[in-house]
């Protein structure tokens, strides 16, 4: 089964008071260039194209200078998604000469910004490397699957007091888990959430043994944009928006929607490795409860935002999870049955042995020689038996019909 994460780049559901998306800003190519050259002193660009970003928050562009120099711009399109530039901006800052000397990956460095409004406009430097679809990540072969997980290691072996001293969110296991809670109880007033799905979920999150992990330093936005790659290896990370301290399978679930199931397990199987902490073992599981979650998350940012195509978009999804679910609920069922079926079977077949003794596989007649067994009636002397208390008939009823068998 794959499904699709739509909020994999969407960052944290909104709250009630979201903004909607009357009044976005959105910008073109050109008019990124022209904010950055605002923003960068002495920046000509000479060449501009749209970059992949998150659709809902962000503009984005890559740009050429005339030293041939490239950079990254990115826009907000409204005052929240402009407080997560602002949040990265504070995070970059944290990340100290010596915690960048120890990561095994590049991080964003900001070049430069441009206010207009409550907007704010961010250019970063150029970083090598190039974003590639999950698929193509997956194509990259064991070694880069075993290099992604880790790099997943380092982030969540990051200091916590990266996090505290940014003044951003901490959340302990179960803490994390009612929090989530919550917001399964706010999709659920959305009305739009298939019955299935909340039954599924609620029953996932009301399982304490499934909550119990040792929060980390979290990315809390990582998907394949913000990977980037270079001479097939992982060259930089971007994207630190969502920095906070939390449920390390956050950082896992986009790994689910990959057509290779064995991509995820060959990262967190690296991951484990390297990580200082003892292993997880429900790490996997919450990672593709957070995949699935993702849907009713990007359903009520949808609705907040008075979206109509990630409305359409959330529920079109969901109904294929739904139905993904139930075809593998009937297969299950299904192969439960014929594996009953089959087991019935094997067990009259050993009863059929038991009861012909003389079955030997061969075409032979159970009395001839070559059977090596003889039957005869009963004799005179053991019709004496006959005189047996009726209790004793009753129990041997079912043998009394059986030939007398005596080896020759």
């Amino acid at each position: 089964m794959k499904v699709l994460l739509a909020t994999r780049r969407s960052g944290s559901p909104p709250g009630p008071g979201a903004p909607s998306t009357v009044g976005d800003v959105k910008r073109s190519p050109m008019e990124l260039a022209a904010l950055a050259s605002a923003a960068v002193p002495g920046l000509t660009p000479t060449g501009v194209s749209g970059a992949p970003d998150d659709v809902a928050d962000f503009d984005s562009a890559l740009l050429i200078d005339d030293a041939g120099r490239q950079w990254r711009v990115r826009s907000p399109k409204h005052a929240e998604a402009s407080m997560r530039l602002e949040t990265e901006l504070q995070v970059l800052r944290m990340f100290a000469p010596g915690i960048r000397a120890e990561l095994p990956f590049l991080i964003p460095h900001i070049a430069g910004t441009v206010r207009q409004g409550e907007l704010c406009t961010f250019v970063y430097s150029h970083l090598e490397g190039s974003t590639r679809s999950l698929d193509a990540l997956a194509g990259s072969g064991t070694e880069f699957a075993h290099e992604l997980g880790r790099v997943l290691a380092a982030i969540h072996e990051l200091p916590p007091a990266l996090v505290h001293n940014a003044d951003l969110p901490s959340y302990e296991a179960n803490e994390f888990r009612q929090r989530r809670l919550n917001e399964l109880d706010q999709a659920a007033t959305t009305g739009r959430i298939p019955a299935d799905l909340l039954r599924r979920w609620e029953h996932a999150l009301e399982d304490v043994s499934l909550w119990r992990f040792s929060p980390t330093v979290v990315h809390g936005d990582l998907h394949e944009d913000n990977v980037l790659v270079s001479a097939g290896r992982v060259g930089a990370i971007t994207g630190w928006t969502d920095l906070r301290i939390g449920d390390p399978a956050d950082d896992f679930a986009w790994l689910i929607a990959a057509s290779d199931p064995r991509f995820a397990d060959e990262v967190h199987q690296a991951y484990t490795a390297a990580r200082s902490d003892a292993a997880d073992p429900h790490l996997m599981r919450r990672a593709a409860l957070a995949a699935e979650f993702a849907l009713a998350q990007w359903m009520v940012r949808g609705l907040a935002l008075k979206d109509p195509d990630m409305i359409a978009e959330a529920h079109d999804m969901m109904s294929t999870l739904a139905s993904d679910l139930r075809d593998e609920e009937n297969a299950r069922a299904e192969e439960e049955e014929r594996d009953e079926t089959d087991s019935l079977a094997d067990n009259n077949d050993d009863n059929d042995t038991l009861h012909r003794p003389w079955d030997s596989g061969d075409d032979e007649d159970p009395g001839s020689e070559s059977g090596r067994v003889s039957v005869s009636p009963l004799s005179a002397s053991d019709s004496d038996d006959s005189d047996i208390s009726a209790e004793q008939d009753h129990d041997n009823m079912e043998t009394s019909s059986l030939p007398v068998i005596r080896s020759s």
